[in-house]
């Protein structure tokens, strides 16, 4: 595996993090600011630089090279596989009129299967609801097959996001990459470090993402009264203080952020599915638990390889890096001194996490998790 990877700001210079060179039919990951992204000439300087077929785009919350949290920017990691092959579909859910579901089930049948180990996700991260998308991804899966990824970012603006395949990035892309060869070791995890607080209650009215009621009281209305003076400045202020949800005949929670609120139903608008009868609960964090929470996801993903990483594609949460400020390198830094300092690292700040829990294969949709998947040859 060779791997090439460089991040630029606007009217500067490409700043390379490994020698510049020619690199054959690589797969290149290009994540960026939404409003660079949306940019003609940016696009076409990212062409020009890096004149490869698979461009693969996705808009963040936060560019991630290294140990490097870079804003504003262009990060771009070209992967050149070498006893590997990968193949790249898309699909838009503006086509499947908001249908997750359908999405996911149209993009996996578009993937070869023939030594198929692993795909990799990068959607919309506005109006998708990713549980749908990951339910669509799995209806007919393999069960020897794991899928990881996260959903595109926008800061903490909550505006749009975009992302795209080959194209101009645009709104409603849900990209999908397929990941072949029995040569593949790949491993992941996720952890997250926040802290419930607070009673626990029940979801008493729900309809996917949307959560209207929670003990039977209108859900907006009972979490601004615990946000208090900060439900002024919803949905931001909802990053800090995400749901903990742990779904009815299951034992492991999920970790749910808020994307939007609409006031005149006093419900919520979360990155994925919150089902009726879930008991809920509020959660914090501080800059220690959530650093200490990535140690943990790196331990996850290391324990039982065969081989040492070569690539690690990290998707962590916006709200993590709200939490952390200035110090959310801090959470990189743990990953790198437990993968090896020498692995490359690529990656962003996200509006979801996709991955299985730790020990499982089934993939969930995680809100303020640190994401892993560790790949080599």
């Amino acid at each position: 595996m060779k791997i090439i990877q460089a991040y630029k700001v606007e009217n500067q210079d490409w700043n390379y993090y490994q020698e510049k060179s020619t690199l054959t039919n690589p797969l290149v990951l290009i994540f960026g600011n939404r409003f660079l992204l949306e940019k003609p000439e940016i696009i076409a300087d990212i062409r020009q630089e890096f004149p490869y077929e698979h461009l693969v785009f996705g808009s963040s919350s936060g560019e991630i090279l290294g140990c490097n949290v870079h804003d504003e920017s262009i990060s771009v990691t070209a992967i050149e596989f070498e006893k590997s092959n990968f193949i790249v579909e898309r699909q838009n859910i503006l086509d499947f009129n908001k249908d997750g579901k359908k999405l996911g089930e149209t993009l996996y049948n578009k993937i070869p299967k023939t030594n198929l180990k692993h795909l990799f996700v990068l959607s919309e991260g506005s109006f998708v609801n990713g549980s749908s998308l990951i339910n669509g991804l799995e209806s007919k899966i393999d069960s020897n097959i794991s899928i990881t990824g996260g959903m595109c970012g926008d800061d903490a603006r909550f505006e749009k996001t975009i992302a795209s395949y080959k194209e101009d990035p645009k709104e409603g892309e849900v990209i999908l990459i397929g990941l072949h060869g029995n040569s593949l070791d790949i491993s992941y995890s996720s952890f997250g470090g926040w802290i419930p607080f607070g009673p626990e209650r029940v979801i008493t009215k729900s309809e996917e993402n949307i959560l209207y009621e929670i003990d039977g009281q209108p859900a907006l209305d009972l979490y601004k009264k615990y946000l208090g003076d900060k439900s002024n400045e919803l949905p931001q202020a909802s990053l800090l203080y995400p749901l903990n949800v742990t779904p009815e005949n299951k034992k492991t929670p999920v970790v749910r952020t808020i994307l939007n609120i609409n006031h005149k139903e006093q419900s919520m608008i979360l990155a994925g599915d919150v089902p009726e009868n879930s008991r809920v609960q509020l959660m914090m964090a501080s800059v220690d638990g959530i650093a200490q929470g990535a140690h943990k996801a790196a331990c996850y993903a290391m324990d039982h390889r065969v081989t040492k990483p070569e690539l690690a594609i990290i998707v962590s949460c916006i709200g993590r890096k709200l939490v952390m400020n200035q110090r959310v390198e801090e959470e990189l830094e743990q990953v790198r001194d437990t993968i090896g300092k020498s692995i490359p690292m690529t990656g962003f700040y996200s509006y979801g996490e996709m991955a299985p829990f730790n020990g499982n294969q089934a993939c969930e949709l995680h809100n303020q998790t640190m994401t892993l998947t560790l790949i080599s040859e």
